[in-house]
């Protein structure tokens, strides 16, 4: 009785020292592993479950064993999900289960038993260290005592071990891994080596740190060296194998295993009981069963799986070099101490893994072998070398790499201590900044010498407002964001949202207007200064300043120039600003989908801010500049609205005096602004913002004027731009005239700017080049500075022959010549056949141009009739008209007369005049409409060398507008009806070629 009453006690007294490993209770969100200290003394015979309840301690209870028991020899290990099983019991004098050699091991507070056949720690260095087996402690002498870390015996001969294959980092001897297994047969080969009290395997480094699979299809994706471990706790996640293990020694795989199913009775398999109660009574379906001999229940036979990869290695140790300590050995392990000594200082985390892995007991100095292996575990080099350290089999030669990747990790450290320290120090210095700032105007607000951020900012905007005339109804806005102001916190958001609102109202510029120039001769001197021609721009103006001088006040308008590009709209424009001493300002619209560029942004937008007219007001800081509103014809429109009907309200002269922008949300005067807009053309101009703007045409040049505009202004800016003097570089005149006839035809100068500046560009490679010092383009030499020219002729017929006719074309570059070209496609079918004509259009034309051409052939026929009656050529014919350049678009109504001429021409077989062109809208009934472009029209003509123009009549206005030198020699025809075109062209025509 006072015996079992002992073994009571005992089991209490472990219990309450959790010397097994603690279960996960459910519940427990994490694992709690307690360090216990060894035991030192075992009382024969007792058991433990994994809860550290006494079992029966007489050997003729083994058969009450509970199943749930772990023991190293001839005991199997039941592994639970979510649970730490131990991987053998606390077991000592029964010889059937644990022989007279077997003894007991401690690694890292963890007491196992094994097997073994001499005392010390087995590994590389021949097991030299010694355990301590402990002395009883006093009181209960049944009770078993704790030691230290007990080294404890591995086999030393295992050759036959599963294989785990593991990535970045290898496993060195003596030191513990966490590894996680995750392939289902290496799980389940793991779970079955351990039953078999086998907790062995070998670790092995892949060769592709990228590969994370515990398992190689081949030994070629690992290294041959790796580590022997044993299995010191394994925890079942059900997916997982999460186990702690530890390196012992070396080996090296000889070959392949097959794995092998397992054997009948080998050993027993427990599975997991509720502990044995007062009554001894025992769950049915877990009870052991026993054979006449007493021996343990028989285990099912385990199914080898199907697989490819590999699983069980034969492996034999590796031995190292034969070494005798020398002074180089010595000063190897000398260094390694010193550096790891400073790694250490450096980074006090490394000395948590330092003490842990010398929980060994032993002087690490004094073991080279381990020192190295210690060195290189500390370190975190790269896999391969990591592994060059582990294959090392020469001790001074791994020693010296173990140092090499000490000290790289010592410069690492240092360098991670440098950058810390720089940004500890920047952070210092910041904070250490905004303490004294605050201290300082804690000091200066003590001393009256400053106030407070909200009484400066309030005093700042008051500032502003003096020597403007702001109207009532803002500042009384501007007084309540003030008062505002003040009873906000000076770190919320309001605050700043509420400052800035203050910071645009009162940079405005109430009240503020530039002088203006009203002095007619002075405007008009800088118009001429700056541009040549565009006379109707300039007389609007000078009608501007003559109007605000009578009434002695300015006055904003809203004009808009269109025409070609390159014509000097733009510049223009800067030039008026100039003229009149207004500020200038000038923002494009082109492409613009926002509404809120023009009128601004709501404030309760993050970045809110005015729009454009705003901004501009307080850039110029007055209320009277002049505003360009760049290509206005171009505006875009999307899901943020439509701009061009948010410029109605800026560009209406009723409306603008009080123009409310979303941010200011407060009325702003932009009656004096003037407004000019540019446009290239103005059918894409709504028709409402059209209405507000006084039109102003800014015509493309003729070839007199751009060799003036050249003459005057491109020559003497661009030779300036380049370096050049008038000596050293000179255009003729007629080089110039030649570049703008073969070179240079479209409406505007931009591109006759661009082929100077080629010029002055290759004059100033040839003078720096030492080719010549001086250069003058003539027209014989203008080819070698600006390459072939680009027109040669200027004209496509020299005679025109029947059912041709030449007409004139608008586009946007300027006025052009075009011809009509009208041809049989397939004879009449007879006389007697009535109707059967067709017209085929080609010419890649618009849909108004083909029903112009279309009323042409109408008319031609029935004018055809009249004249010639018994002419059928034009109702029986098949005919093709044809306009040239197919690969440009063309359209129009402008073309009619044109197409009616060349269909006669045809139909007649008598040839137009090769000097006549003409131009007009015609009806179903004959009338010849108005058309547009007049002036390019007959530019384009006076070009092409035409000396009769054909005109509607009602375009004769528009004709004398023209100046002199573009009329002069021209014979020129207004026509209100065909009838009168007619006869103009049937003159007999010169011969010639085409």
């Amino acid at each position: 009785m006072s015996t079992c009453m002992k073994m009571l006690g005992v089991a209490r007294q472990l219990q309450r020292s959790l010397v097994l490993v603690k279960l996960k209770r459910p519940g427990s969100s994490r694992f709690r592993l307690i360090d216990t200290s060894g035991l030192s003394g075992f009382q024969p015979p007792r058991f433990y479950t994994s809860a550290g309840s006494l079992q029966k301690t007489c050997s003729t209870w083994f058969s009450n064993i509970p199943v749930n028991t772990a023991m190293t020899a001839g005991c199997r290990l039941t592994a639970r999900p979510h649970r730490w099983m131990r991987v053998g019991a606390v077991l000592r004098g029964q010889t059937e289960f644990i022989t007279t050699n077997s003894r007991l091991y401690v690694i890292q507070n963890r007491t196992f038993g094994n097997r073994a056949s001499s005392a010390g720690f087995p590994g590389e260095d021949g097991g030299d260290s010694a355990g301590s087996g402990g002395e009883e402690s006093g009181g209960d002498e049944g009770a078993p005592q704790m030691t230290a870390l007990t080294p404890m015996m591995v086999p030393e001969v295992f050759p036959n071990v599963p294989l785990i294959a593991v990535s970045r980092n290898p496993v060195f001897p003596r030191f513990i891994k966490i590894i996680e297994v995750k392939n289902k047969v290496l799980m389940e080969l793991l779970r079955r080596k351990v039953r078999l009290a086998q907790p062995y395997a070998g670790v092995f480094l892949k060769k592709d740190d990228n590969n994370e699979s515990d398992v190689v299809e081949s030994l070629d994706a690992i290294y041959s060296t790796g580590t022997f471990v044993q299995i010191h706790e394994m925890q079942d996640l059900g997916d997982k194998l999460r186990m702690i293990v530890m390196g012992h020694r070396r080996i090296q795989i000889t070959r392949q295993l097959d794995v092998e199913p397992e054997e009948e009775g080998t050993s027993p398999v427990w599975s997991e009981p509720e502990l044995e109660s007062q009554s001894k009574v025992r769950r049915k379906g877990k009870r052991s069963r026993k054979d006449q001999t007493g021996s343990l229940t028989e285990h099912p036979e385990l199914q080898p799986l199907p697989f490819s990869n590999i699983l069980m290695v034969e492996v034999d140790n590796v031995q190292h070099e034969q070494f005798t300590v020398t002074e180089e050995v010595k000063a190897l392990t000398a260094e390694i101490v010193k550096t790891i000594r400073d790694i250490i200082a450096l980074n006090p985390l490394y000395r948590e893994s330092v003490l842990q892995m010398m929980q060994a007991g032993q002087r690490v100095v004094d073991n080279p072998i381990y020192l190295s292996d210690m060195g290189a575990a500390l370190t975190g080099a790269e896999s391969h070398e990591l592994q060059d350290v582990l294959e090392e089999t020469n001790i001074p030669k791994r020693l010296y790499k173990a140092l090499s990747l000490l000290k790289k990790e010592y410069e690492l450290s240092k360098l991670q201590q440098r950058l810390g320290r720089e940004v500890e120090e920047k952070i210092k210095q910041t904070h250490r900044k905004y303490l004294l700032q605050e201290q300082l105007k804690i000091i200066k607000k003590e001393l009256g010498l400053e106030k407070e951020d909200k009484e400066a900012i309030e005093e700042k905007f008051r500032e502003r407002l003096k020597d403007l005339t702001v109207p009532q109804h803002i500042m009384d806005v501007i007084n309540e964001e003030l008062n505002k102001l003040g009873l906000l916190d000076n770190h919320s958001s309001e605050f700043n949202v509420t400052r800035n609102y203050l910071d645009w109202l009162t940079s405005m510029p109430w009240g503020t207007n530039s002088e203006e120039n009203l002095s007619l001769e002075r405007a008009k001197e800088v118009l001429e200064e700056d541009h040549y021609g565009m006379d109707d721009v300039k007389k609007r103006i000078l009608e501007f300043i003559a109007v605000s001088q009578l009434r002695g006040s300015t006055q904003g308008k809203i004009l808009c120039f269109y025409g070609p590009p390159g014509v000097g709209k733009t510049s223009i424009a800067r030039s008026i600003a100039r003229a009149l001493n207004r500020q200038y300002f000038r923002f494009s619209v082109g492409g613009m989908t926002d509404v809120a560029e023009i009128k601004g942004h709501r404030r309760t937008y993050v970045g809110a801010m005015p729009g454009k007219i705003i901004q501009c007001l307080k850039k110029t800081k007055t209320e009277n500049p002049l505003v360009l509103i760049d290509e206005v014809d171009k505006m875009g429109r999307g899901y943020q609205g439509d701009p061009s009907s948010a410029l109605l309200e800026l560009l209406d002269p009723e409306q603008n005096a009080n123009f409310l922008d979303h941010y200011l949300d407060v009325p702003v005067d932009l009656s004096k602004v003037l407004f000019i807009c540019t446009a290239n053309v103005i059918d894409t101009i709504p028709e409402p913002l059209r209405d507000r703007m006084e039109m102003i045409n800014v015509s493309g040049y003729v070839a007199q004027e751009k060799l003036a505009i050249a003459e005057r202004y491109l020559v003497p800016q661009l030779r300036f731009l380049c370096g050049l003097t008038e000596e050293k570089a000179a255009i003729s005149s007629d080089a110039l005239s030649l570049l703008i006839r073969q070179y240079c035809r479209e409406s505007g100068v931009r591109n006759l700017q661009k082929q100077v500046e080629k010029v002055f560009r290759k004059v100033a490679f040839c003078i720096v080049s030492g080719e010549q010092t001086t250069v003058t383009v003539t027209p014989e030499n203008l080819q070698k500075y600006v390459g072939k020219p680009l027109f040669t002729v200027d004209r496509m017929y020299n005679v025109t022959p029947p059912g041709v006719a030449m007409g004139l074309a608008w586009t946007a570059l300027g006025g052009s010549t075009i011809f009509i070209e009208t041809s049989l496609r397939r004879p009449s079918g007879g006389a007697d056949i009535k109707g059967e004509g067709s017209l085929e259009i080609t010419g890649q034309l618009g849909d108004v141009m083909k029903e112009s051409a279309k009323i042409a052939s109408t008319f031609a026929r029935s004018f055809l009739m009249t004249k010639e009656s018994e002419n059928h050529f034009l109702i029986n014919s098949h005919l093709h008209l044809h306009v040239p350049e197919g690969a440009t678009p063309k359209d129009g109504p402008s073309a009619g007369c044109t197409i009616v001429t060349a269909l006669l021409s045809l139909a007649t077989n008598q040839p137009v005049r090769q000097n006549v062109a003409m131009t007009g809208e015609v009806s179903l009934t004959g009338k010849i409409l108005p058309v547009g472009g007049i002036k390019e029209k007959t530019i384009a003509a006076r070009r092409a060398g035409v000396t009769c123009i054909i005109l509607p009549a009602e375009n004769k206005k528009d004709f004398s507008d023209l100046p002199d030198y573009i009329t002069e020699g021209l014979e020129i025809h207004f026509v209100d009806h065909y009838s009168q075109i007619y006869p103009i062209p049937r003159e007999e025509a010169e011969e010639g070629l085409y």
